[in-house]
């Protein structure tokens, strides 16, 4: 008997605009990858060799257009599932006019699978995951020991994992489990400054207004470990 996987998301029916409705329709052939079962040449799919740096669940995309724009020098690749978050960047990267950022609209776990090759990736994002705070629901949560191991085996040695919460609660889980990988070391001594490169959202800004604290977890895949 096949048992279906548990969803560390749930496709709402959240409303998407016209504009990100055309941009499904017009941007995504040109700004995205489409999703298939078989390894993806990087260095092909953005036409040149850089640094790659896969983000999961970019949300409405802004951090991710900023983050591209402001570092010419990497090539992001973002995956999101839900319509108005793609249609959102895809508009973004087309009136920014970032040639290093590309979208997959799928999960995120299936394209780490069949669509990543083993040390690609320089780099992983994944900031602000849903919390899932409900604990019934925590075994929803992305960031689990499996991922983390198929993480591993994608970065590159010295590459480094890259997680943002404002959820104290899964903040010292994601750290728990990170700190269980072997392949992985911590660059602080439990939660890391948050890196320059990561932009400050209007929410996370009014949060922080309100006394509400936000945890960076940085940590590098061991260079030994190829």
């Amino acid at each position: 008997m096949n048992h279906r996987p548990i969803r560390s998301y749930v496709l709402r029916q959240g409303r998407i605009s016209s504009a990100q409705t055309r941009a499904l329709e017009t941007l995504l052939p040109r700004h995205g990858i489409p999703f298939q079962e078989a390894p993806l040449d990087l260095d092909a799919a953005f036409g040149r060799s850089a640094p790659k740096i896969l983000e999961i669940g970019f949300g409405m995309g802004d951090s991710t257009a900023k983050i591209a724009a402001e570092h010419p020098e990497n090539d992001y690749l973002g995956v999101e599932v839900h319509a108005p978050g793609v249609g959102s960047l895809l508009n973004q990267i087309e009136e920014r006019g970032l040639a290093n950022l590309r979208v997959i609209q799928h999960d995120a776990v299936e394209v780490l699978r069949h669509m990543i090759a083993p040390a690609s990736l320089d780099g992983v994002h994944i900031f602000f995951p849903d919390p899932w705070h409900k604990k019934k629901h925590n075994k929803r949560r992305l960031i689990q020991p499996e991922l983390v191991a198929l993480l591993c085996d994608k970065l590159k040695p010295g590459g480094y994992l890259h997680a943002a919460t404002d959820w104290q609660a899964y903040a010292e889980h994601i750290l728990a489990v990170l700190s269980a990988e072997p392949k992985l070391a911590n660059t602080a001594a439990d939660y890391a400054p948050k890196p320059d490169y990561r932009p400050l959202t209007k929410f996370e800004q009014r949060g922080i207004n309100l006394g509400h604290g936000v945890w960076d977890i940085v940590f590098t895949k061991d260079p030994k470990n190829r």
